[in-house]
């Protein structure tokens, strides 16, 4: 009886180590289905600049860093426009409002570090501090005393602290769904989802999907059907610049700051605040907010429009920053 019992445990122990084995297995297989599926390898930056640069396309060394800019328009413009765009994106954001601005203004914009052809900062910091600090840099390096500094979103929130910090070299200011205070989304792009889940958001910076790309754009557009392919492909392959997926989690383990925006009330350039009313990233509460503090601004809220109002609607959103310049 006693040998029986053995057998029959043995058994159980021998089938209980084969079944971990077939589900050690199986999970094996699925991770490199999806590793096959979407598992994307970086591009190439001289890939990337090929197809994401043209003729007013420069680098300018800061610190380690290659920046990718374009200066437009009269260089003889002593207080160009310097727009600054958010998360995830890249100086194309602000393609369409470039066009129009450079008829009467020098416009100057810069792929910041962790996104575009500029790709990672070396030492992974991603506070807005070291944002701030790195414009400051960047603007003394390719000669620029005074700007109109204008930002959407992640940009917004450093054009802000940067009017705090070096009042001095900000003439006005244009804050497009700008980041900076407390608040809850109505909704998340995935890809930020995604990027703030431990574990899985190590594994983002290998396997990223193109319709984790694609869903998140959608989520910040209010008319869906203005996503197409080109521009999906824009967002979707900057993003494989080397460096730049595990700058996107990087960003996110940055702890809140939720100080910081009692400076608000400090500035006293005119200020512009643009703002997608269907936005449901920053939600346009926050235009009010800031509205408030701010002593010397003008408010337009943009009807049916989301988050990046010079990218989904670069006409209606241009005509109020041409009002305000021209005043």
């Amino acid at each position: 009886m006693e040998n029986i019992s053995l057998n029959r445990k043995h058994r159980m122990m021998k089938k209980t180590s084969n079944n971990i084995w077939k589900i050690i297995l199986g999970f094996g297989v699925f991770i490199v289905l999806i590793v096959s599926f979407f598992g994307y390898q970086d591009i190439p930056l001289i890939q990337l600049k090929k197809k994401y640069t043209d003729s007013y396309s420069s680098f300018v060394r800061v610190g380690d860093m290659d920046i990718h800019y374009k200066d437009q328009g009269d260089k003889k413009d002593s207080i160009p426009i310097v727009l600054i765009h958010g998360t995830g994106s890249s100086l194309h954001t602000y393609d369409h409002w470039t066009k129009e601005l450079i008829i009467n203004h020098r416009v100057i914009r810069m792929d910041l570090p962790g996104y575009g052809l500029t790709g990672p900062f070396p030492d992974r910091d991603y506070s807005y501090n070291n944002y701030v600090a790195f414009l400051k840099v960047f603007l003394e390096k390719i000669g620029i005393k005074s700007c109109i500094l204008a930002g959407n979103s992640l940009g917004g929130n450093i054009a802000w602290r940067f009017t705090t910090k070096y009042s001095e070299m900000v003439d006005n200011l244009i804050l497009i769904d700008a980041a900076g205070y407390p608040m809850k989304s109505k909704s998340i792009p995935l890809a930020f989802k995604i990027a703030q889940i431990p574990i899985i958001q190590n594994i983002f910076t290998v396997i990223s999907p193109r319709f984790v790309a694609k869903a998140s754009v959608e989520n910040v557009y209010n008319d869906k059907t203005k996503v197409d392919e080109k521009l999906v492909d824009r967002y979707f392959e900057l993003t494989l610049r080397e460096g730049n997926r595990e700058a996107f989690v990087d960003r996110f383990k940055v702890k809140s700051d939720t100080i910081s925006h009692k400076k608000i009330k400090l500035i006293n350039q005119r200020t512009l605040i643009l703002w997608g009313e269907e936005d449901e990233l920053i939600p346009s509460q926050m235009a009010y907010l800031f509205h408030n503090d701010l002593p010397n601004d003008t408010l337009v809220i943009l009807k049916d429009v989301g988050h990046v109002p010079m990218e989904e609607s670069p006409s209606e959103s241009l005509r109020p920053v041409i009002k305000f310049l021209k005043n």
